[in-house]
């Protein structure tokens, strides 16, 4: 059952508009698409259907690395109902590689295969079976190459290199052809700081392979053009960045390529890079028809990447009264066949390392491998989670062997406003971490023996194994864990991060609507919620109109990074105050000489009509446009950023951080290893919540994929043919209903003085703390020393 607190303490700056407008931020207000999502009545892009169109399927290789000597098309191209069968030597133009920063991605695989599942061929038929079938008859011929499947093989004297006469940006300055990207930060000096260190104790930890598990596989629509150009119909993160890979591989400028989101079945990082679309688009225009791609469960493990499995060698040193000497570590990130968005996680995960905690002195070192397995790149959390497993895993360590409570622990060592991060950035906002550690540790613990309340008919529900009925309550013991952890909100190190909206405010049927109109990605975090809440609020109207986000609109970048309330929020913002102001200009030319106040009070909008700020009518809206209409568009950009310098990591990369803690409750059964999560309790600060019932949702949301990874989430890659070994919710498991907690949520409203309204991204926080505090109440439940997440029941009862 959610739980939730707000607070905000006394004589906190808010920086918030005060309007008093119904259905305006601050307010719970529903989402325009739940009650369809939960009916089943929406569409999104699964359901999309075209008048004569074709079905695209994709051929993937079989094989992790390997040559193709030969492809043969004529049995498949020689079906009835087939109309294109497309290789690598049908693609139209010069460019035929993508990617979101390294364009080392084929389109279709050009003569030798790097990963299992890489597209090798697409064929277009009248019936989705038919191309199915067309797709299993293409024969290849492979030749399998010496495969790259961890740190050792990747940085090996002799490894093959996964990408040979590499040119991009980062090749000069990593030690091999294998890593793609490499990030150092030194701060202090750790050699003499540890001689400080009463205390040291290291850690190796392992963090699997998790995938994004939307719910709604990769698909869309494609449609080709009067003017020879294509016009798609997309579930994605970002409509401008896949535009921009998209129109160099068909060879059509820009223009030609539009796009247009449609319905997103969940996200989490998954869509950020090119699925499907490319695909789409070629055999459309390759066959003049439209052409619909949607992919089976089994193929989405396919087409999308995943978050990075790791390796994490930490060392920390503290003085006997609890004090954080130094820290100096090394990640090492499996980035898989292609670059993806390796090189950001690179850096999150380095500038992250350390944790929500002060330390003025550290040696880390993050990089990201190229290997043979699967892709990796962006999923929520994005390189600070791997890292706070790690680093909470530290903190436990050392409490115990100096006889500290863990929480207390953190608390002397926790970072607060002013702070220098190991990168030389002043956190600058508040830092609330002690406080957020306080407020889950006195959130009363739920009562030991749940199962027991029933009477003699025990609640299998409540233990270990559930509905499996595997124990009734023998060998169960209780652990209590608790974790924090630090994100950074908004793209970083000198990314031009930018987002746009257009609004347009008019007089229709004698009322004043507001239309907003973005590129924004509505991937169900409640975006295009917020934005009417925006407009009504600073418009003072009730009827708020959200145009549906395509490419005719200037990017409103990425739905990640937990940026979109901040970012496009502010664009929207932005520009409905300039509407605003276009409107009290008019109403000043038509009406100034009526009423003074027009020319000397502090005018609003509310309740569609302007007033002072003494709550004095003086006009409608509606009567100031009357057949006017206000039409702007406005870029929206956050304070600069700057990439971290290669050889120290100083640098001021972050836009803004979030905190959030967690105290996970467990009962495992010691004999079985099996694992009942009890409650999750969380606390978490987002500076000012716009819609408490959708963010109670996101941090509820986050928690919930942090405990799928500490106890069942993990794509299984066999070591010795780097093929993934569960591509299905058979065998990837995620928690359902029934595995996921009670999850209180305490709110804290602590304004950023920087950002809109004072909120503070916070989508992604929820997903780090969760994972090591489920993982640290198992240790204590269990006495095993736990470095490996998803923890599976063999190795809880020594069974491995």
């Amino acid at each position: 059952m959610a739980q939730n607190t707000r607070t905000v303490p006394a004589g906190t700056p808010t920086n918030v508009t005060q309007k008093h407008n119904k259905g305006g931020i601050g307010e719970s207000i529903l989402r325009p698409d739940g009650t369809l999502k939960v009916t089943g009545e929406f569409a999104y892009s699964s359901d999309m259907w075209h008048e004569d169109m074709l079905w695209g399927q994709t051929l993937r290789s079989t094989v992790a690395h390997a040559e193709i000597v030969s492809i043969d098309i004529s049995e498949a191209l020689a079906m009835p109902g087939v109309y294109s069968v497309l290789t690598y030597d049908d693609l139209p133009a010069e460019m035929k590689n993508y990617g979101l920063e390294i364009q080392d991605t084929p389109v279709l695989a050009n003569g030798r295969v790097r990963h299992h599942g890489e597209p090798v061929a697409l064929v277009a038929a009248d019936h989705p079976e038919t191309a199915r079938r067309a797709a299993a008859k293409i024969k290849i011929d492979y030749r399998e190459l010496p495969l790259v499947t961890d740190e050792a093989s990747a940085l090996a004297p002799d490894a093959p290199l996964i990408h040979e006469g590499r040119d991009d940006h980062h090749i000069g300055h990593v030690p091999h052809p294998n890593i793609v990207h490499r990030q150092p930060i030194i701060r202090g000096n750790v050699e003499e700081a540890r001689k400080r260190a009463d205390v040291i104790v290291e850690g190796e930890y392992t963090f699997g392979m998790q995938d994004q598990a939307f719910l709604g596989p990769e698909s869309g629509l494609a449609v080709p053009s009067e003017d020879g150009g294509v016009e798609l119909y997309v579930a994605t993160q970002w409509l401008h960045s896949d535009l921009q890979q998209i129109a160099p591989v068909l060879g059509l400028p820009p223009e030609k390529v539009r796009m247009t989101l449609s319905g997103v079945g969940g996200a989490f990082g998954g869509r950020e890079d090119i699925s499907m679309q490319i695909h789409a688009c070629l055999l459309a225009l390759a066959t003049n028809k439209p052409v619909k791609i949607v992919y089976n469960r089994f193929e989405s493990f396919f087409g999308h990447v995943h978050r990075h499995p790791a390796k994490l060698y930490y060392e920390h040193g503290a003085t006997k009264d609890g004090k954080l000497t130094h820290m100096k570590c090394k990640i090492v990130l499996d980035g898989g066949a292609y670059a993806s968005a390796s090189p950001a996680v690179v850096g999150n995960a380095s500038s992250l390392s350390v944790g929500p905690y002060v330390l003025e002195d550290v040696d880390i070192e993050a990089i990201a491998l190229y290997t043979n397995n699967p892709p990796c790149g962006a999923m929520r959390g994005f390189g600070a989670v791997q890292a706070c497993f790690a680093y909470e895993a530290q903190m436990d360590k050392l409490a115990a062997k100096l006889g500290m409570d863990p929480v207390e622990f953190r608390q002397l060592n926790a970072m607060e406003q002013g702070t220098i991060m190991p990168t030389g950035q002043v956190v600058d906002a508040p830092a609330p971490v002690a406080e957020l550690l306080r407020r889950v540790k006195a959130r009363p613990l739920p009562p030991e023996r749940q199962w027991e309340s029933a009477g003699e008919s025990a609640d299998v529900r409540a233990l270990p194994g559930g509905l499996s009925n595997t124990t009734h309550g023998e060998g169960v013991v209780r652990g209590v864990g608790y974790a924090v952890g630090i994100k950074n909100v908004g793209f970083s190190e000198g990314f031009d991060d930018y987002s746009t909206a257009r609004v347009r405010l008019e007089v229709i049927n004698g009322e004043p609507v507001a239309m907003v109109h973005t590129a924004m990605a509505e991937v169900g975090q409640g975006g295009i919620t917020v934005h009417t809440q925006i407009a009504r609020t600073e418009l003072g109207v009730t009827q708020v109109t959200i145009h549906p986000a395509d490419t005719q609109v200037g990017s409103a970048g990425s739905t990640s990074a937990s940026r979109q309330t901040y970012m496009t929020g502010g664009a929207v913002k932005n520009t409905c105050e300039a509407v605003r102001e276009a409107l009290l200009e008019i109403g000043r030319r038509k009406n100034g000489s009526y009423h003074p106040a027009w020319a000397t009070a502090e005018l609003l909008l509310e309740g569609g009509k302007v007033v002072t700020d003494g709550g004095e009518v003086l006009a409608d809206i509606a009567d100031i446009l009357g057949d006017e209409a206000i039409d702007l568009e406005l870029e929206f950009r956050h304070a600069p950023t700057e990439p971290f310098d290669l050889v120290t990591g100083q640098g001021n990369g972050h836009v803004q951080y979030t905190f959030a803690a967690h105290r996970a409750v467990v009962e495992v059964d010691t004999e079985l290893g099996l694992v009942k999560v009890v409650e999750l309790a969380t606390a978490q600060d987002v500076g000012k919540a716009l819609n408490m019932l959708s963010v109670v949702g996101q941090i509820q949301g986050g928690t919930t994929q942090g405990l799928g990874v500490a106890i069942m989430e993990e794509i299984i890659v066999d070591p010795k043919t780097a093929k993934v070994r569960n591509p299905s919710f058979t065998d990837y498991l995620i928690p359902t209903i029934l595995d996921t907690p009670t999850i209180p949520v305490d709110v804290l409203e602590l304004a950023d003085p920087k950002a809109p309204y004072g909120l503070r991204g916070m989508g992604e926080a929820p997903t780090l703390s969760s994972t090591p505090a489920v993982i640290a109440a198992i240790r204590q439940a269990t006495g095993l020393e736990i470095n490996k997440t998803p923890i599976r029941p063999e190795a809880l009862t020594g069974t491995l």
